[in-house]
This record gives C-alpha cells, sequence and structure tokens, in this order.
C-alpha cells in the first residue's frame, strides 16, 4: 500500500480526527477549520490517492482509498477516531466505517457523494477528461467562484490556489491532482450505496444550495433504518463546501461527536 501524504493540525496528545477531502481536494483544505476552530484537536488530513502530493499510481477505486486511509490510521491514531468526510470523502468515510468498524467512534459526512446519478457522472468524467486544465488561476478561480465554491471566503479560495495549482508542461495551470485517477474515481460514486454500523452515531450535513441534492433519499432513508437514533441529519443553508463555508458549524458538531 503507498504511503499517503499526510497533513496534521493541532497538538500530538489532542484527541483525534481523520479529515477526508472531496474529489480533487487535497488534505489541506482542512487548515482553517484545524486552525482556526479546532486548535487542541489532531486533526489528520491525508491527501487521497491520485490527488495533491500522495501517489498517483493505480488501483483507485474506493477500496484502495479506505485502505490508503487505514494505515493512515495504523500508524498516527491511538484507538478510534471521529472521521470527517466530504462529499467524495464522505463517501470513504462510510466505507471505512462499514470495513473497519473499530477504528471509527464517529461520523461527520459533509454533502456526502453516495449512489449518485450515473449519467451525470458519465457526464462529469467526460469534462474531466476534455477540459483538465486553466489558461491561467483566473480561469481556475472563476470556476470554482461560479460553482460550488460561490460562498466561500476569498482568502480561503486564495489558499486553495496557492496550495494546490501548478503550472503544467505546456504552461498552462491544473490542480494538483492525477486525471486519470478522477476520471476512474467519479465512475465509484456510481455505487450502490452503503451505510454504517448501527452502533456508530452519524452526524450527515445536507448543504441545501446544492440540486440536485447529493443526499439522496434513498441514501437518508436507509440511514435512518440502520441508525436510528444514533442518526442526526442537519440542512445547512450553504452550497457543497461545508466546512469552508460554515466552519464554526462543523466545529461544533466536530465537538459534539469527541
Amino acid at each position: 500500500m503507498p504511503e499517503l501524504k499526510l497533513h496534521t493540525y493541532g497538538p500530538a496528545d489532542g484527541p483525534q480526527v481523520l479529515a477526508v477531502h472531496g474529489m480533487t481536494g487535497h488534505g489541506a483544505r482542512w487548515a482553517h477549520l484545524a486552525e482556526n476552530h479546532l486548535a487542541d484537536v489532531r486533526v489528520l488530513a491525508p491527501d487521497l490517492i491520485g490527488h495533491g502530493q500522495s501517489p498517483w499510481t493505480p488501483p483507485w477505486d474506493i477500496a484502495a482509498q479506505v485502505e490508503g486511509l487505514k494505515s493512515v490510521l495504523d500508524a498516527n491514531a491511538a484507538g478510534p477516531v471521529v472521521v470527517v468526510g466530504h462529499s467524495y470523502g464522505g463517501a470513504l468515510a462510510v466505507h471505512l466505517a462499514k470495513s473497519h468498524p473499530e477504528l471509527v467512534r464517529g461520523l461527520l459526512l459533509l454533502d456526502p457523494a453516495i449512489e449518485l446519478d450515473a449519467g451525470d457522472l458519465l457526464e462529469v468524467a467526460g469534462l474531466t477528461a476534455k477540459y483538465p486544465d486553466y489558461t491561467d488561476a483566473a480561469e481556475a478561480k472563476s470556476e470554482k467562484v461560479n460553482g460550488a465554491w460561490a460562498d466561500v471566503p476569498t482568502e480561503l479560495l486564495e489558499a486553495e490556489v496557492a496550495d494546490h495549482l501548478i503550472e503544467t508542461a505546456d504552461g498552462r495551470v491544473a490542480w494538483r491532482i492525477s486525471t486519470p485517477a478522477i476520471v476512474a474515481s467519479w465512475g465509484e460514486l456510481a455505487r450502490p450505496l452503503v451505510v454504517p454500523p448501527a452502533d456508530v452515531p452519524t452526524i450527515v450535513v445536507q448543504a441545501m444550495r446544492v440540486q440536485p441534492p447529493y443526499v439522496s433519499e434513498s441514501f437518508a432513508a436507509a440511514l435512518h433504518d440502520r441508525l436510528g437514533d444514533r442518526l442526526t441529519m442537519l440542512e445547512f443553508d450553504c452550497d457543497h463546501m461545508v466546512a469552508q463555508a460554515k466552519p464554526v458549524e462543523v466545529a461544533e458538531l466536530v465537538r459534539r461527536l469527541l
């Protein structure tokens, strides 16, 4: 199993949280939340396979990503942790809890991307393959501002550009990701839904400005059936980047699970 690049925040002896970024992201996206709102918490934030500074070589499927996360916890965690997962990272968090329940004490799923429409995923995978880069940083930022980052503070978008945007060989710019890995990973989000073990406290945040919603009625129903009163479903008035748009509220939910 290749070793993932790991970003760490907070004191080594603090309560431990595994933070899992979404598709095309990287672990340093959690820096603002960790440093400004969870300063007493030990946050472990890896770059996923095919993302950031982690290995870009396959396999890129959910099973490989989960085993990478398990390796991070085996090497860095003392006992079960709270897992915070955003979007694709939310799907990985659920799979981690299902495959390795002894590692997870609670789940916070921020607009998780689970069992999405296969036709929509085919379209977005095709666009990823066709348009993998940008003319310059202004174009890259414009795409985010006019999309999922519409309500994210400007300084966080600037940090994203500084951390994650790189020059390509032909003088253009691109996010620090493997295009083949991302194309393959979009398809993983069409997999049939899974739910956590019944004894894992789980909080799900749905970003209400995302339409069609990532949190489907079928996923919500399956969670209710499995978890009962261990499930909390919340609706936030924000776009898809929940931790960046609502850091105070997200930090409070992390502390609730801790």
